[in-house]
């Protein structure tokens, strides 16, 4: 059995939104043939309920305690040492100690990476083996931020795309691979650091089709009254303090959802997922709810009449919608988010590029609950052939036999 070092910017767990998702299944997929060292962030105080959890799947645990007002705050160093604020943001002198006393005394066979901002704490002179799953592109997401906010914000993250972006391209000439969750990303990245291109690749996310499947006798939370007869559920998951996910709701409800609902005026859209933020909780009234943290997404899911993800600003393949077709649901997503996904465009999964073609889409699996069906059971048909996780994280296994890659 070999020994690796993960070091992961966030615990990777609960799989709770999108990167601790992916960050818990590989951790999984690495503990099942390897001795896991990982060193990580808490920054949510919900998550230490859990640290029995992680350790029980890994022993040799290092969790670094993150205040994300103080972090922000010490981020801004980075104005003034030229580096990304990302960098400054994590870092941690702990962390840091652990991390060199983990590779002196322990036989490391590799380090795998999750998330570029952790590659900072592994020296450029190491010779331990070093594997990046940079995700998504995170330079070009600050960059595509900056249009859609005023100065100084726009200038902040235009300048955070720029510094960010040059760190990746070293950290990606430190690695021995580096990998993208679509090869959309890959490609992308590739254009940006063309010196790295022969040692990019892509490993897809998956779902957990066994969890997220659906079942006869799962209560329904869209319950009607006596005064207000049982809602037409569009639902939205996702964590509501992600920028992105923000943009998303905002835009629906004010520019897709009042057609929709002239159309059919028991349509309700329920924002689901953790930490809605002001701006969010202010959608709430008629025809919208925000829940807020809930106990089970699933629920949410299945009983979804559509799920929708109108995301504008988003990378790579989005867990939201893998959860939502291996639930048996029809889903009308932005074109970006449904081109990352391996699925029959209107058969498997619907796509659409502006206000009116939502509201075209939407409109017409609403009319139609036998199509609603048919394109549900044919979307988890997909994620049970193409998205298991197994398949995916397998990719990395060939680069931590150190008798192949010295």
């Amino acid at each position: 059995m070999g020994k690796l070092l993960y070091l992961v910017h966030r615990l990777p767990y609960p799989p709770n939104k999108g990167d601790k998702v992916r960050s818990y299944h590989l951790l999984k997929h690495l503990t099942q043939s390897h001795r896991v060292f990982l060193g990580t962030f808490i920054d949510d105080p919900a998550d230490e309920a859990y640290l029995d959890t992680v350790r029980a799947l890994c022993p040799d645990l290092f969790v670094a305690r993150l205040q994300p007002r103080n972090a922000k705050l010490r981020s801004l160093a980075g104005l003034l040492t030229g580096q990304s604020l990302s960098q400054h943001y994590y870092q941690n002198a702990g962390l840091q100690r652990w991390v060199q006393q983990t590779l002196a005394e322990h036989n490391i066979n590799a380090v795998v990476i999750f998330s570029s901002v952790m590659a900072q704490y592994i020296q450029v002179s190491s010779k331990v083996p070093m594997l990046v799953d940079f995700v998504d592109v995170d330079s070009a997401k600050w960059t595509q931020y900056a249009p859609d906010h005023r100065w100084p914000l726009s200038w902040l993250y235009r300048r955070e795309g720029e510094r960010l972006q040059a760190f990746e391209r070293s950290v990606a000439q430190s690695a021995q691979r580096s990998f993208f969750v679509t090869d959309n990303e890959a490609n992308l990245f590739k254009q940006l650091a063309p010196e790295s291109a022969g040692t990019v690749d892509a490993i897809s996310n998956g779902v957990d089709a066994e969890f997220f499947a659906p079942e006869p006798n799962r209560p329904s939370p869209f319950a009607g009254t006596a005064d207000q007869p049982k809602p037409i559920p569009l639902v939205f998951t996702g964590a509501m303090d992600y920028w992105p996910n923000i943009d998303a709701v905002t835009w629906f409800v004010a520019d897709m959802l009042p057609d929709l609902r002239q159309q059919w005026p028991q349509l309700c859209f329920y924002i689901v997922g953790r930490s809605p933020p002001p701006a969010v909780q202010a959608l709430a009234g008629p025809g919208v709810v925000v829940t807020g943290t809930v106990p089970d997404v699933r629920p949410y899911l299945q009983h979804a009449t559509v799920v929708v993800a109108p995301l504008r600003v988003a990378r790579g393949i989005q867990n939201k919608i893998l959860e939502a077709m291996a639930m048996a649901r029809p889903v009308v997503a932005s074109d970006s988010c449904a081109q990352a996904v391996e699925a029959k465009p209107e058969a498997e999964l619907l796509c659409a590029t502006t206000p009116a073609h939502f509201i075209s889409q939407i409109s017409a699996l609403l009319a139609s609950p036998e199509r609603c069906a048919r394109v549900g059971i044919a979307g988890r048909q997909r994620v049970l052939s193409d998205y298991s996780w197994s398949a995916h994280l397998s990719k990395i296994d060939t680069y931590l036999n150190p008798k192949a890659h010295p």
